[in-house]
């Protein structure tokens, strides 16, 4: 007889997600871990692009060397040229061989030197110093091999994956490993917020590119052309720089993030450049970011009319007098993230401040439900910069003169939406998220109060209140929402007298259970032959 045929058992990518991520389990650290599992799969998604488009070319022209090899055939529709060692196929045929990590090492060597957009972007000889043993490393080659996009029938598998593990990595790692990721809704907020249709978007502190893949997102959303954005933007840390090429490049993003990884206080890479938007989320509060004598004749400061510098123990408003810097003079727009503290911070931040909001630059000021980051469970703040808000024409819609003029809001009321992400089988963290509908109505608010019909926005108590400079100047420039937002007593519409009464009601029913428990415990006892009193 013969033998049954085994039922193949349909496993969720979820499943094969987790198991990538535990593949290695205990061999390295979180960083490393992270660089290898999405190293890998970037050649897988690499490979499978290749393979496509070889096919491609196979059909057209046949078996010939001179086709199928010409790298420019490939790079012309976004696709990296691999040699015959560098190619998926080739890495799994050989997951078992003994010398596994060097042939993953020298693919990654191999597909730089032929693509240049990636230089520097894979990670060199990361497999050889890993510290995994060759079961290991096949067992994480097995997983990754069954990230199929004809097994699993998702619109951008490339970009569910990748985030995936951006995520996860991000959550489970420490304060300084989660700030290459910020939450893809309060990025998609920004998107909404700012509108990059078209122009250059920028991001002086990268990350892993959560803000470049959301701008995109946005122009594909409201069926925009990607051909009108340019990306450019740069990172400090140099596995944090790398790991924004790879996700730019895989997902086929044209991008200048300069030539290697730099400070942009340091080394601004794209010096006297003016950009159209910015997305922005900088490290918050950094310290330490300049020497006590440093950039004091950067026109980025002082040199721009500014009276004081930014202090060394606090990057806050080094990152707004740099992006400002940056925004075209007659229609850059900026939302980006700082710490609740940026609101009213003092001494040399509070001149800073006031100096800002006199020249007119801020539009909206909107704080964020709290445990939203993976880096902190504090509230932040998106601020939305606008270098023009005389009337105008923007995007179809018709705006009103806002010229001093804020729109605050206050969303920390929002948290009952709650994201589990798993870490571990034992460890799991639990974050506040936006949803597509709340997204929706910040962007509503926003746009009623910009709008030339003033009869589509009005302030709502606990939620947004639209203020002049005349009113922040008589809070001493704060720009705390708190000052200006009106803030409904909730405890005056309760009805003391009856809360009362029902509290009096609840005791007296207690004294009488208890009194009846006694009285029932003394019964028990009598009738077991016991005398109580």
């Amino acid at each position: 007889m013969a033998r049954a045929k085994k039922k193949e058992v349909q496993v969720s990518l979820e499943t094969v997600l987790w198991n990538c991520r535990v593949a290695l389990r205990g061999v390295g650290s979180t960083e490393k871990n992270r660089d290898a599992v999405i190293s890998l799969v970037f050649l897988k998604f690499a490979g499978d692009k290749f393979e496509k488009r070889r096919q491609e070319l196979l059909d057209q022209y046949g078996d010939i060397p001179a086709f199928l090899e010409k790298v420019s055939f490939y790079n012309a529709v976004n696709v990296f040229y691999l040699k015959e060692t560098a190619r998926w196929s080739y890495i799994v045929k050989n997951a078992s061989a003994n010398d596994i990590a060097v042939i993953i090492d020298q693919a990654m060597a191999d597909i730089e030197a032929s693509n240049p957009p990636l230089k520097g972007a894979l990670p060199l000889n990361l497999f050889a110093t890993l510290g995994a043993d060759k079961s290991k490393i096949k067992d994480l080659i097995d997983n990754v091999n069954q990230i199929d996009e004809k097994r699993f029938q998702e619109e951008d598998l490339i970009g569910r994956v990748y985030e995936y593990f951006l995520q996860v990595y991000a959550a489970s790692g420490t304060k300084e490993d989660g700030e290459f990721y910020t939450p893809a809704c309060i990025v998609k907020l920004i998107a909404e917020m700012i509108e990059p249709y078209s122009g250059v978007v920028y991001d002086p502190c990268c990350g892993s590119g959560g803000m470049f893949v959301q701008s995109l997102k946005f122009v594909d959303r409201h069926n925009g052309n990607r051909q009108k954005v340019s990306i450019i933007g740069q990172e400090s840390n140099p596995d944090t720089w790398r790991l924004c090429k790879m996700n730019l490049a895989i997902r086929g993003i044209a991008h200048n993030l300069g030539e290697t990884n730099q400070s942009t206080f340091t080394k601004d890479l794209h010096k006297d450049r003016k950009v159209d938007f910015i997305m922005a989320n900088p490290p918050f509060n950094l310290k330490s970011w300049r020497t006590e004598d440093a950039l004091v004749d950067d026109p980025r400061f002082i040199k721009a009319g500014y009276s004081v510098m930014p202090p060394v123990a606090n990057a806050n408003y080094a990152w707004i007098l740099h992006m400002l810097s940056k925004l075209d003079v007659n229609h850059g727009i900026a939302g980006f993230l700082l710490a609740n503290g940026a609101l009213n911070a003092g001494d040399a931040e509070y001149a800073l401040r006031k100096e800002i909001l006199e020249r007119d630059r801020v539009e909206a000021i909107i704080v964020l439900p709290r445990d939203m980051f993976y880096t902190t469970d504090i509230s932040v703040t998106l601020w939305i910069v606008n270098m023009n808000k005389k009337a105008c024409t923007w995007n179809g819609r018709q705006l009103r003169d806002r010229t001093n003029q804020i729109l605050f809001m206050d969303l920390r009321r929002w948290d009952e939406n709650i994201e589990e992400i798993v870490i571990d089988k034992n460890k799991r963290k639990k974050k506040t998220v936006l949803t597509d509908a709340q997204i929706a109505q910040v962007k509503k608010v926003y746009n009623s109060w910009q709008g030339a019909d003033t009869s589509l926005y009005e302030d709502v108590p606990e939620l947004c209140k639209s203020a002049t400079l005349e009113n922040i100047r008589a809070k001493d420039y704060s720009l705390a929402p708190s000052k200006y937002i009106e803030f409904v007593d909730h405890d005056l519409d309760i009805d003391y007298e009856k809360e009362m009464a029902r509290i009096q009601d609840e005791m007296r029913l207690l004294i009488v259970s208890e009194e009846l428990s006694q009285s029932m415990l003394k019964d028990a006892f009598r009738g077991i032959g016991y005398g109580i009193d």
